[in-house]
């Protein structure tokens, strides 16, 4: 890709997705909005997938763990190739029999890994995934195995106990190709985020031995480099 095209691929992901909430009326516009760009250097910089062929089974995955912003992940698929996600698809958002049905969800087969409802149940599914993969790895060895798992997580996600958990597990089992993106954007539905959380989240993943860094999620090169140090960890 050329250097302007993941910026249009992100903001071609906000008014696809925006214009689909707005038509049905409800859909949770905040997650497309706020994190198209962080997806989007993941989509096309790093996450390996064939959109061709959705069910290859050495894919990478990636966890919607916020599933309430789904439209982000129905906008990103379909502008990614995905066949199971077309535009009449996304303009029948949240109707009967459209594969983009709101949240959760579970079809592989549409590029749609699994995106979760309850808060939390994202983290946990990819750290299942990410399990997975680390038991078949050492089974059947790298040549066969050897995919990295993607979720992107919201403060809700990570104020469930279920998420604490499960972060304390991965950590302590080195679960190293797991790869969380929080989409930090200091928000509730009922205000401030400073209403329900004042934790320190990065000290959290740090002290379950977590890599963490923090950068700026509206920028595309600083999220892409992130992703690479992660990698290299």
């Amino acid at each position: 890709m050329t250097g302007t095209e993941p910026r249009a691929l992100a903001d071609a992901i906000r008014f696809l997705s925006i214009d689909a909430i707005e038509r049905v009326g409800e859909g949770h516009p905040g997650t497309p909005l706020g994190a198209a760009d962080t997806v989007t250097a993941l989509f096309t910089r790093h996450l390996k997938f064939l959109a061709r062929e959705p069910l290859w089974f050495d894919r990478d995955r990636f966890v919607e763990s916020n599933g309430h912003g789904s439209m982000l992940l129905y906008s990103l698929l379909h502008l990614s190739g995905y066949a199971g996600i077309g535009l009449d698809d996304i303009k029948r958002f949240r109707e009967l029999g459209s594969p983009c049905e709101g949240h959760p969800e579970y079809a592989p087969a549409h590029g749609i890994e699994t995106t979760t409802g309850p808060l939390g149940q994202g983290i946990a599914n990819a750290a299942g995934m990410a399990l997975a993969e680390a038991y078949l790895n050492r089974w059947l060895g790298p040549d066969l195995i050897d995919h990295r798992t993607y979720a992107l997580v919201g403060d809700g996600c990570l104020q469930e106990g279920v998420g604490q958990e499960v972060i304390s597990l991965a950590g302590h089992l080195r679960l190293g190709k797991l790869t969380f993106l929080w989409d930090d954007n200091r928000m509730t539905d009922d205000g401030a985020i400073d209403l329900a959380l004042s934790d320190d989240m990065a000290a959290r993943f740090r002290l379950s031995h977590w890599h963490v860094q923090e950068v700026d999620g509206h920028d595309i090169e600083a999220v892409s480099a992130a992703l690479l140090l992660a990698k290299a960890d």
